[in-house]
């Protein structure tokens, strides 16, 4: 069964790094940065750090896994929570990027509050469900914490 990795990247000012997709024909959404575990892969978690690089030129450290979930094509996601300090949008070098046919791909910061991941269409759906549960009942405060007391 193919897996994939996703990190929600919090960043010292308590955002999130979503890429916002738009394709020919489709209502623009968004999705959290990571991909697929690959065979050279040791782990999940070295698959995780290893999209975050290529997706965003980013280094993240890699706090909690948040959730597991079969998607629609049969394959296991897991959803892990993370602090983000630096990202180079452009200096990406995942291999989607290179395909013209693949639509667009923006990087945005957005506020880590229920009512900005709530007024994503965020992909998928039941990740923008536990984000704002978790947002909602406090569990997100400690990393937010964390990352503002360590950028100070």
């Amino acid at each position: 069964m193919k897996q994939r990795v996703r990190a929600v990247l919090v960043t010292p000012s308590g955002t999130t790094l979503v890429i916002k997709r738009i394709r020919p024909g489709i209502d623009p959404y968004w999705v959290i940065v990571g991909g697929g575990v690959e065979e050279s892969d040791a782990t999940r978690e070295e698959a995780l750090l290893r999209e975050v690089r290529e997706e965003i030129a980013g280094d993240a450290e890699i706090v909690r896994l948040l959730h597991e979930m079969e998607n629609a094509k049969g394959e296991k996601e897991f959803f892990y929570l993370a602090r983000i300090a630096t990202w180079d949008f452009e200096n990406r070098t995942g291999p989607e990027f290179a395909r013209t046919d693949r639509g667009e791909y923006i990087l945005e910061e957005v506020p880590l509050t229920t009512k900005a991941i709530a007024d994503l269409n965020l992909l998928p759906g039941e990740i923008s469900t536990l984000l704002c549960q978790a947002l909602d009942s406090g569990d997100m405060l400690a990393v937010e914490t964390q990352n503002q007391h360590s950028a100070g």
